[in-house]
């Protein structure tokens, strides 16, 4: 075991020194801080009284402060949950959920919800007309995400504990990647309601394969390759934004029905 992780120590250690030598091929936009770019603008220019992080856990995107009502769900809680938020519900975003938000965010949680069709008609019922939402989402045909998949979440745990020993601590839960692609995503939140949706993909996860350097390689090779290509189905995630469509917006989208019928604006 001990000659194992020196071997995977040696090949991080190489990778690491081709992202200080080349950082545009083998470095990594940062998707937190273009997830973080897009919620501060919209509490700038919004002013949220609420908002709702689904599987912030003890690892919240924001800090509580006294400007907004800060909400947060996940399917746990752990003691810092009461510090972190204003007010922590336990339970599934695939349940309805009892806030009226105006803005509702989470990063890398949606991968791990087995049923994200009912996940984004909570969402959608949660979201006061008007209000927006903002996610991070690992995208399920990125070589990575494909590989998780194969070797299921049992062997992952043990794995991640030889492979990327740093990442125990926030990575090992099972992942079904329900609809989990940026084509996929935008489709179903469309279908739940939503309106302005915004797709942004990032190409790079390299770093999961650093632990053996030729793998590494390929896959920034596979990488580079997509991102020239526009190939958003292998894209390494994405950051969907939408929104909630207030009563006018919602009129002026849906076309005129007949005078015999009354359809329901919202479903």
């Amino acid at each position: 075991m001990g000659l194992l992780r020196s071997f995977v120590a040696a090949n991080r250690a190489g990778a690491r020194w081709l992202e200080r030598r080349a950082p545009r091929l083998f470095g990594a936009e940062d998707y937190t801080a273009a997830l973080q770019a897009a919620i501060a603008a919209d509490i700038a220019a919004l002013r949220p009284a609420t908002v709702l992080e689904v599987g912030g856990i003890d690892r919240p995107l924001l800090a509580k402060g006294p400007d907004f009502t800060y909400v947060g769900l996940d399917i746990e809680h752990r003691p810092d949950c009461d510090l972190i938020y204003d007010r922590f519900i336990v339970q599934s975003i695939e349940q309805p959920v009892p806030v009226e938000a105006d803005m509702i965010i989470s990063i890398t949680v949606l991968e791990h919800v087995p049923d994200n069709v009912s996940a984004a008609r909570a969402m959608f019922g949660a979201l006061k007309p008007g209000g927006t939402m903002h996610h991070y989402v690992p995208s399920k045909w990125h070589p990575y995400s494909v590989a998780l998949r194969l070797v299921g979440p049992s062997l992952q745990k043990k794995l991640i504990a030889i492979l990327r020993p740093e990442a125990v601590a926030v990575t090992g839960y099972p992942a079904f990647f329900d609809h989990c692609s940026p084509g996929a995503m935008e489709r179903l939140f469309g279908q739940a309601g939503f309106a302005d949706i915004r797709v942004k993909a990032f190409y790079r996860a390299s770093d999961y394969f650093a632990f053996f350097l030729p793998a590494y390689l390929a896959v920034v090779l596979f990488e580079a390759l997509c991102e020239a290509c526009g190939w958003r189905l292998f894209a390494s995630g994405f950051v969907i934004s939408a929104a909630r469509p207030d009563l006018a917006e919602a009129l002026a989208i849906r076309p005129v029905a007949p005078a015999h019928a009354m359809p329901e604006i919202f479903p």
